[in-house]
């Protein structure tokens, strides 16, 4: 489990295509501090670390989160959300992530707020979906590329966040431009109650 709470963003160093795998060899601060088996956000995808060399470490993804997520799309030196699980006595700063990413959204606008930013996207709308709890709610949470926000003026496929500048310069927020791709996790307790009300 994750807080949506970035740690940094790490540097991608070397892809390897294998078969409908795809190995990502990345670098951050903390490599010295993670163990094979380790579980990573990465862009808000929960992945397994499967080897540490010097000061980087490759984690796998399958054909299934290549598909459902932006991984797919990362280059060489392409930077990437990280955060480690949430030890179970940490404080939940931002809300409860699983980092299994729902779908991806399209970044629609950007808008400068005098020092910070409003990043609007747009989601495929799928009213059975909607009614799962796959969906935006204002002063709700949501997760994009791994980071925990609060939605702003969401409509059925569109919402904004509001993006300070702590924000913009420690999360590849501020790589983003009109048309990028992000993942997204939708609320898991918006879910759960969504699912609860469907049996009531």
């Amino acid at each position: 489990m994750f807080s949506g709470i970035v740690e940094e963003t790490a540097r991608v160093v070397k892809i390897v295509k294998e078969q409908e795998n795809v190995h990502f060899t990345l670098t951050c601060s903390f490599v010295n501090e993670l163990k094979v088996d380790q579980s990573v956000s990465h862009n808000g995808v929960c992945l397994t670390i499967v080897s540490i060399d010097d000061n980087t470490y490759t984690t796998t993804a399958m054909k299934e989160t290549l598909e459902r997520s932006n991984l797919g799309l990362l280059q060489v030196g392409d930077e990437v959300n990280v955060e480690r699980s949430m030890p179970i006595n940490g404080r939940l700063d931002g809300h409860i992530v699983q980092g299994h990413v729902d779908m991806t959204a399209e970044c629609i606008d950007i808008q400068d707020a005098q020092g910070s930013w409003y990043f609007t996207f747009k989601y495929p709308f799928d009213k059975a979906m909607a009614q799962r709890g796959y969906m935006t709610v204002d002063k709700g949470s949501v997760t994009v590329n791994g980071v925990s926000l609060t939605v702003c003026n969401p409509t059925d496929d569109t919402f904004q966040v509001a993006i300070i500048p702590y924000t913009f310069e420690h999360t590849n927020f501020h790589n983003f431009k009109v048309g990028s791709k992000v993942n997204l996790e939708f609320d898991i307790l918006g879910k759960y109650l969504a699912r609860l009300a469907h049996f009531t």
